[in-house]
């Protein structure tokens, strides 16, 4: 008996059949989101939404057309189909929209964060709809014309796929111009088209930002008269805040206690502080910037000197102390490391906990000689891992969800195992407070405030990351605690009636650079006063 070959059995199509073939499996199959939007935007309507998807259905194809050429046909139509396997689990899984943003923060992870995000759930998907379809296109054999043919015919196909698209967008344009300006979410779920267009984004804003010259920033800072004349080192502790939203913060009102220690210790807590962006990529970096919101790129951002250089000028040791994915070129200039094991076994088992900084403060802060600024990068509430995010004993809310695979769990589950992270970093910055108080020699205060928040399944989004047009407030609302010492209000001439009135005034991130600068009377043409809510506090400033 003969067995037949596998050879034989492969499938035999022309270039431009493949080409049709996987245009209409990726739009059919792999965006369950983009068709969810369309016919929720064209209720009602749903022949003109046919039509709208016919465009896309043709745009895709232009796309397959100028990417898929002769020898690279195969391999590239092999990657698109992976890509979208990959992309539409994130999009339709966690309500993920992939923009420039979003590929910049995947750009800029660690090793241990992305880990987290690859789970059986995400795997078993990108093998279905990525993998095994990959599979059955490399096995494809294609039917060769001459090349002068192939090219007449990928030319009229090419030709034709941009006509087609033009042509049904025109059957109604005022309609479908409108949906493109008002709803690009629709767009945006778009698989593989959303991500390769914020990829070339992306590689776009890289190529623009490989020849920054760096513009100084506060080069004229110096210590004011206080802070010059103070008896002992200044000591401020600033805490990049990750992943907490201010919705579930005791502090603000929420209903669950997650801040039983800061309520007991002297702080103020300014509950309506907005980011400057969804992500750390965008929102750390932003905060540290001399530039406001309106005015922030990361090329600026790139630019131009942030605080930690103008605190450098006037003179302040500067360290980044890292317990997350790294400073994102704030800390290029000055000193910084990331925190391991060796600086607190008991606090990573194996991933560490934010705990695992109090030991080196604490050893920092007993040998501090001259005014100090130490920042402190927290893993905060970082997701989908919350349970990682705490240890085991300080879980206070339970069933806590104990997996990142978060549709495995109920809502209540992922709040719980949330709210035990912020009640950690409630824990971990009244230890940090006690820890300073206790130091005799220091003048010290801190300074806290998220980078961002979290959505945790409010209408169908979670962790983070959003575009701005369509971010929900959980992810926009964050946090900001600031503790200063009986000593350092002392020696600084604060007055803290004057800044517990600014927790009822609608803050943002554009308040940090000039504030920390305030409350640590540094004197520059740097520090814009308008936004600094501790100088104006200053006792013997009026106005």
């Amino acid at each position: 008996m003969t067995i037949p070959s596998l050879a034989g059995r492969r499938p035999d199509l022309s270039a431009l059949a493949l080409n049709l073939l996987v245009t209409t499996y990726l739009l059919a199959l792999c965006n369950a989101t983009f068709w969810g939007h369309l016919f929720r935007i064209f209720q009602g309507r749903t022949v003109t939404a046919l039509v709208f998807a016919g465009a896309v259905w043709a745009l895709l194809l232009l796309v397959v057309q100028l990417l898929a050429v002769r020898r690279l046909q195969k391999p590239v139509l092999a990657g698109l189909v992976i890509l979208a396997g990959v992309s539409s689990y994130y999009v339709e899984g966690l309500g993920v929209v992939i923009d420039r943003e979003m590929i910049q923060n995947a750009m800029t992870t660690t090793l241990a964060e992305s880990r987290h995000l690859i789970t059986g759930q995400f795997l078993f998907h990108v093998a279905l709809y990525g993998l095994l379809p990959a599979v059955l296109v490399l096995s494809v054999r294609i039917r060769r014309r001459t090349p002068w043919r192939d090219l007449g015919l990928w030319a009229l196909v090419t030709t034709g796929a941009a006509a087609l698209v033009v042509g049904l967008l025109f059957t109604n344009l005022r309609a479908y111009s409108t949906v493109l300006r008002a709803d690009k979410e629709l767009m945006g779920a778009v698989q593989p088209l959303a991500p390769l267009a914020a990829s070339l984004r992306y590689a776009k804003m890289m190529v623009g930002t490989a020849r920054i010259v760096l513009e100084p920033t506060g080069q004229d800072a110096r210590p004011g008269p206080h802070l010059g004349a103070a008896e002992r080192p200044v000591l401020m502790v600033i805490v990049a805040g990750e992943t907490a939203r201010a919705q579930d913060w005791s502090l603000g009102g929420y209903e669950r206690n997650t801040n039983p220690r800061l309520a007991q210790r002297d702080i103020l807590y300014y509950p309506n502080v907005s980011s400057c962006g969804t992500a750390t990529a965008t929102s750390l970096p932003c905060m540290f910037s001399p530039l406001t919101k309106a005015d922030y790129s990361y090329d600026g951002g790139l630019g131009h000197e942030n605080l930690l250089d103008v605190l450098t000028h006037a003179g302040f040791e500067v360290e980044w102390w890292d317990n997350n994915t790294g400073h994102k070129n704030i800390a290029d200039r000055v000193s910084n490391r990331s925190m391991t094991a060796a600086d607190g076994a008991e606090f990573c088992q194996p991933e560490c906990v934010d705990g695992v900084f109090l030991n080196a403060l604490r050893e920092k802060a007993a040998r501090i000689t001259a005014n100090t600024v130490i920042v402190l990068h927290q893993i905060g509430s970082h997701g989908p891992s919350y349970w990682l995010r705490y240890p085991a004993e300080d879980e206070a809310f339970q069933p806590a969800c104990h997996t990142p695979e978060l549709t495995d769990c109920s809502t209540a589950e992922i709040v719980n195992a949330y709210d035990d992270t912020i009640r950690y970093t409630d824990r971990f910055l009244a230890e940090t407070i006690d820890l300073l108080e206790a130091e005799r020699r220091v003048i010290p205060a801190l300074f806290y405030v998220s980078d961002h928040g979290e959505s945790l399944g409010e209408g169908g989004l979670y962790l983070h990351g959003a575009p701005e047009f369509m971010a929900p407030e959980y992810q926009t609302r964050v946090p900001m605690v600031l503790w200063m010492s009986e000593r350092f209000r002392a020696s600084l001439a604060l007055d803290a009636g004057c800044m517990a009135a600014a927790t009822g005034e609608a803050l943002s991130h554009d308040n940090m650079f000039s504030t920390v600068l305030g409350m640590l009377d540094v004197t520059t043409t740097a520090r814009d006063a308008t936004l600094d809510i501790a100088g104006r506090c200053r006792v013997g400033v009026t106005g």
